[in-house]
């Protein structure tokens, strides 16, 4: 079992304008394990994104306070492909297109990336290793051979995603609004490739707004957040709660004084 553990998480982004950095993440707890699946929702502005940028090591984001650790040891540290190399994998909101590089490409190189250079991943198995995933995904073997997100659609983009993660199998996923922009047809597609995985040597943290992608990828707890720090969490029934009562319900429940905002 591997854990992934946030600690007193602080983090500031540079304000363009003034120079000056601006607090998002202020003071976020969490711990899971392998096994299990965690979502966080909130309302925009809030600092989701912000928390899975943090966990990854986007150099944008500075952590001025806390710890993130796998398996009991720091990796704030580590340089972001170091971090994925370590099992992490985030599947982003907006995946960005990369020309001249074919998925099979990109692929292929970032699971012998985390392999031993004389144990790489041999082409025929990597090849039907490949077969297996996409038929999970409904995807064809031409959009394996395009070039990475290149002219793909929002809903190829978000299944491109998720057949990275089976591809690569990582000890743990952040999965940023993978359900951001998808019909109920792809929905269903991208839920499927995500419990594929469950099992002891794989967990999620599943970041999204809305109830309907925890109707098909069930957590095994829900986090609530709100002005840059997790103020409750709760099993399934939570989310079904906020969808009902909404955020401003939530607020009222923990007499919390904090501005409700759709800003990004």
């Amino acid at each position: 079992m591997s854990t992934l553990e946030v600690k007193d998480l602080h983090v500031s982004v540079t304000d363009e304008e003034n120079g000056k950095g601006q607090e998002i993440l202020k003071g976020v707890n969490l711990k899971m394990s392998t096994g299990e699946i965690h979502a966080i929702m909130g309302p925009n502005g809030t600092g989701k994104s912000t928390l899975s940028a943090a966990i990854m090591g986007n150099s944008a984001y500075q952590v001025t306070q806390g710890d993130v650790l796998l398996d009991g040891k720091s990796i704030l540290d580590m340089p972001v492909d170091e971090r994925a190399r370590a099992g992490l994998f985030l599947a982003m909101q907006y995946p960005a297109e990369i020309p001249g590089v074919t998925n099979i490409e990109f692929m292929r190189a970032a699971i012998n990336a985390r392999r031993d250079k004389d144990d790489q991943i041999p082409v025929r198995k990597f090849i039907k290793l490949l077969d297996e995933k996409q038929d999970i995904l409904d995807m064809t073997d031409e959009m394996s051979g395009r070039y990475l997100n290149e002219g793909f659609s929002g809903g190829e983009k978000k299944r491109n995603e998720i057949l990275q993660l089976l591809m690569i199998q990582p000890k743990f996923a952040i999965l940023d609004e993978i359900d951001s922009g998808l019909d109920i047809d792809a929905l269903k597609v991208v839920s499927r490739g995500v419990n594929s995985m469950r099992g002891d040597n794989f967990g999620s943290l599943i970041i999204t707004h809305y109830q309907r992608l925890l109707n098909y990828i069930v957590p095994d707890q829900v986090h609530i957040m709100m002005d840059g720090r997790i103020v409750k969490s709760g099993g399934p029934d939570l989310a079904k709660k906020l969808e009902d009562e909404g955020y401003a319900g939530i607020r009222d429940d923990l007499n919390l004084d904090v501005k409700l905002t759709d800003e990004i």
